[in-house]
């Protein structure tokens, strides 16, 4: 149980750094799912596989496919405390065949990924 508590006090290790380089804000994931740990990592895998299934359906996305795919994903993303990634999705929403966006929007989904994968070892 203990590996549990390290994994969330400390997401990520020492690679993170400081809680504002994370890509995913665990205080205000604590206190959306109220502090309950299993509820947080349901809440991230569903997190993961959204924006997982956004990054693959965007590059063959007509504009509206791509405005839907980066509205849902700036809500999910602000509700995990994923702000950084919500924030690529409102300005690709703005514009949505900006390729060096829809790049940077993947570029930091993986990066997501990999600190999600991280903290639930």
């Amino acid at each position: 149980m203990r590996s549990v508590n390290v994994a969330f006090s400390m997401p990520g290790g020492e690679a993170s750094g400081r809680a504002r380089s994370r890509p995913v804000d665990m205080e205000h994931l604590s206190r959306q799912t109220m502090g309950d740990r299993d509820l947080e990592r349901e809440v991230l895998a569903l997190f993961v596989q959204q924006a997982t299934s956004v990054q693959e359906k965007l590059p063959g996305a007509d504009k509206s496919q791509r405005l839907l795919l980066a509205h849902s994903l700036k809500g999910s993303a602000r509700g995990v405390g994923a702000f950084a990634i919500a924030d690529w999705a409102a300005a690709f929403e703005r514009q949505p065949y900006d390729d060096r966006l829809a790049h940077k929007l993947g570029a930091m989904i993986e990066d997501v990924r990999d600190f999600i994968a991280a903290i639930s070892r």
